[in-house]
């Protein structure tokens, strides 16, 4: 496990041992959003923010990945979906961890969402990549969501908190999923997951304070930090954001100080 402990060293902060992860594989997914035209830019802005990792397919890191004077972690995202596709929530593998390694990324993640029509044979993908993962000393990190026919409010803490603790139980390093809206039941959340919980960002938000909020309470929950995507690369001043939610997350600012960093 010494070489996961090592990579893990480069997609967390050292001291707080929180991360800011920015995710900008939304192409695959929903195609060329603002954003993320010019990669270099938008990893260069979310770098000198302070985030501590950058998640991409694997077609995207050449176009921008350590493009600045900062170095930052990469993380090789391993599946996707198309929102063409009639079967969106089903995620498929479309890189493996030897592809992560061969790139010199530093941890890999995969999606799942539970409760879809295909979450068995997501499970299955699931467990295989952390087999690799084991075998190959990289970092893990689970995207969980309860998301299917069944599932009727995604944000239900007893589901958030089945979706956290199934990464834990499928040999996952960090989980990401969605914000339950409160402390106690985030906590709630993170109690049971026994592995570090970050925050997604979800859906753009209309107001940046309503994003730090956020983003302080699942810190206060006993959340390891975030993993968000249009919040950041999306906002008019991409790099503020970053740094916005960096100081929250990594050095224990508050919601105000955090404001004042946005012009």
């Amino acid at each position: 496990m010494f070489g996961k402990s090592i990579r893990m060293e480069r997609i967390m902060d050292r001291n707080s041992g929180n991360a800011v992860i920015v995710p900008l594989d939304h192409g695959m997914s929903i195609g060329p959003i603002p954003g993320l035209i010019d990669m270099k830019h938008t990893v260069s802005s979310v770098v000198d923010g302070g985030a501590t990792a950058v998640l991409m397919q694997r077609g995207i890191v050449p176009q921008g990945h350590r493009s600045s004077g900062h170095d930052v972690g990469l993380i090789l995202h391993l599946s996707a979906s198309t929102d063409f596709g009639s079967a969106s929530n089903s995620k498929v593998l479309v890189a493996t961890v030897e592809d992560a390694i061969k790139m010199g990324a530093d941890a890999v993640s995969v999606h799942i969402n539970l409760g879809s029509e295909d979450e068995a044979r997501m499970l299955s993908d699931i467990g295989g990549v952390s087999s690799k993962c084991m075998e190959w000393g990289i970092p893990l990190i689970v995207m969980a969501y309860p998301r299917g026919p069944g599932i009727k409010d995604p944000f239900d803490p007893e589901l958030v908190a089945h979706a956290a603790r199934v990464g834990c139980e499928i040999g996952a390093d960090l989980v990401k999923v969605s914000y339950t809206g409160d402390i106690d039941s985030f906590r709630e959340v993170v109690r049971g997951a026994l592995i570090p919980v970050l925050i997604a960002g979800g859906p753009k938000m209309g107001s940046v304070r309503d994003i730090l909020n956020m983003v302080h309470d699942s810190l206060e929950a006993g959340g390891k930090g975030v993993s968000i995507g249009r919040n950041v690369f999306q906002h008019s001043d991409v790099r503020g954001m970053a740094a916005a939610i960096s100081e929250m997350v990594l050095h224990g600012a508050d919601v105000e100080e955090a404001m004042r960093l946005l012009g």
